[in-house]
Parts: structure tokens; sequence; C-alpha cells
């Protein structure tokens, strides 16, 4: 008996997310096929043109703009950006620093503080030698 090893595939949707492009900005045939594991492992070793041009220009999923913001996914949301933006808008967002992204970019860095610090403690707690029970 032999086994026949089966063609991993996902959806168009879930390729886009592991490759960080906007579904919507991809050509039909990507959006409207499927992806095999060897198909997504080629597109991330030897891009194509056209995935070479989203990543550089966009449009960029929200958390790949919240990623270049500096902000979290909610923080854009509560910045009204709903929508996939280009490298040309999100620069021109970093050039303006309007109120709420200078707000949600000290939230989110205050929220790293908080997690290094909370690291910090466990390790330190970890590294305390322990009490022996009498």
């Amino acid at each position: 008996m032999t086994s026949h090893k089966s063609t991993q595939t996902m959806k168009p949707a879930t390729a886009a997310k592991k490759l960080g492009v906007y579904l919507e900005a991809t050509p039909a045939e990507f959006q409207e096929g499927v992806v095999s594991r060897d198909e997504l492992t080629a597109l991330q070793s030897d891009p194509p043109e056209w995935l070479l041009e989203l990543r550089r220009n966009g449009p960029h999923p929200r958390s790949v703009v919240a990623a270049k913001l500096g902000v979290s996914i909610a923080g854009l949301a509560r910045g009204g950006v709903t929508e996939a933006l280009t490298t040309d808008e999100i620069d021109s967002l970093m050039a303006d620093r309007p109120e709420w992204l200078q707000q949600e970019r000290a939230t989110q860095a205050e929220v790293r503080q908080e997690a290094v610090r909370i690291k910090e403690k466990k390790a330190a707690r970890r590294d305390q030698p322990r009490k022996r029970r009498s």
C-alpha cells in the first residue's frame, strides 16, 4: 500500500495574511484560487513583482499599518483608520502627527514598558533562591 501525501492548501485570505499584504489589492487569480504550502513558500522566497510592489507601496493591511505607525490595531480604529493605507498615506500621517496618533503611540509605548517591567519582575522571582520549608 502506498501513501499519497495530500497537498495542504489555504484560502487566499490566509495566504495574504502570511505574506503581509492586503488581499483586495492582490491579483484576481490569487484571490480566486487556493494557495498550497509550496506556492506560499515560493512566493516568500522569490516574490513576483506584484508582491514586491504591494509590500513596497501598499495598500497595506491594518496590521501592517499599525506596526508602521507604532500603534495597536485598536488604536487605529480609535483614530478613525478603518481601511488599508498606502505607504504614502502612512508617511503622511507620520509627518503630520495628528493628536490621535501621538496619543496612541504614547499608549503603545506605555504598554511595551509595562510588558518589560512584568517580564523583568518574573525573571527576578525566578532567579531568587527558594526558601526551604522546615
